[in-house]
């Protein structure tokens, strides 16, 4: 039976590739095979060098192609995304069951883990929501889909030296294991631990701050260096917030920032990066650009509005 699920899956997995869908009934069976895995991950992932760390693709599906070329395809390299799948770019659907069943089919080459956009309410607003209702005809793959958002860990452990997030710190949490202990197994909150690891951003302060997005802090290089400190960390990569060149350093390389969606929003201009971790814990950084026009399907809809990019 593995191996008839996995020519099923692999057969997914090629009409995925090709930007078309599967059906409501697979998309149901491949939610409740991703469940299984999900639901045994940690809310911190150990994951091994070397591994590929991969920021927000927002939908971008195409560009999600162009990173898997120059990054080379699963299962040959071992992949670690941040989050933010959905919502924004035109194939959030597309995108986001593509990972799903890359996840299934090789679940120690690829760990996905939470973003912001990956919660009910803040899809309902910027585009998933509508899209798996216009593409399915009903809001049922969007149930399944939110469903796994909550099974999502919610950072990860590279080589036991790279802690990985989709945003930042919190203020009420001070050790790793304090976020082991969170139930995550929800939709985010407004506040507390859970939301500020999804929605806080670096900034160049002294302590914490108020985030302009209303969600999460804002916090300084003191905090970061206290906190890799404390948990015998070198590094902190996310994701979360647009960078023009794909990435960027602060605080004296204690903390990166990595963007995969290039051209975001189809009109921000800006390349994207993915980071390569070898086996010395050493970083190198691969940038590209948006795939280029012949290769992309328009959509048939109009653009999300945006909030802050």
């Amino acid at each position: 039976s593995q191996h008839v699920m996995a020519s099923d899956l692999d057969r997914q997995i090629e009409t995925l590739w090709n930007c078309e869908l599967i059906t409501e009934a697979e998309v149901r069976e491949l939610c409740s095979k991703a469940r299984e895995i999900l639901f045994e991950e940690s809310n911190v992932q150990r994951v091994d060098p070397p591994v590929t760390i991969c920021g927000d693709i927002h939908g971008q599906f195409f560009d999600l192609k162009e990173l898997f070329s120059i990054g080379i395809a699963i299962p040959h390299t071992q992949y670690l995304f941040l989050g933010d799948f959905v919502d924004r770019g035109y194939f959030s659907v597309e995108t986001f069951l593509l990972l799903l069943a890359l996840k299934v089919r090789y679940p120690d080459r690829i760990t996905l883990i939470r973003g912001n956009h990956e919660s009910r309410q803040i899809t309902q607003v910027y585009g998933f929501y509508d899209e798996c209702l216009k593409k399915f005809g009903s809001v049922n793959v969007w149930r399944y889909c939110t469903e796994i958002f909550d099974f999502l860990s919610l950072s990860a452990v590279i080589g036991g030296t790279m802690f990985a997030v989709h945003g930042g710190l919190s203020p009420s949490i001070t050790s790793l294991n304090e976020i082991r202990e969170l139930d995550r197994k929800q939709e985010v909150p407004h506040d507390g631990p859970m939301c500020d690891l999804l929605w806080s951003d670096p900034e160049d302060i002294e302590g914490w701050g108020v985030s302009p997005r209303g969600a999460g802090y804002i916090f300084g290089g003191n905090k970061v260096k206290k906190w890799n400190e404390a948990n015998n960390l070198t590094c902190i990569a996310r994701a979360h917030q647009l960078v023009m060149e794909g990435y960027k350093y602060m605080f004296d390389e204690a903390l990166v920032t990595v963007w995969s969606a290039p051209n975001y929003c189809y009109r921000c201009g800006n390349v994207a990066a993915i980071l390569e971790v070898d086996d010395s814990m050493d970083r190198k950084f691969k940038i590209f650009v948006a795939a280029p026009s012949e290769e992309r399907r328009l959509p048939t809809r109009k653009p999300q509005p945006i909030y802050f990019l």
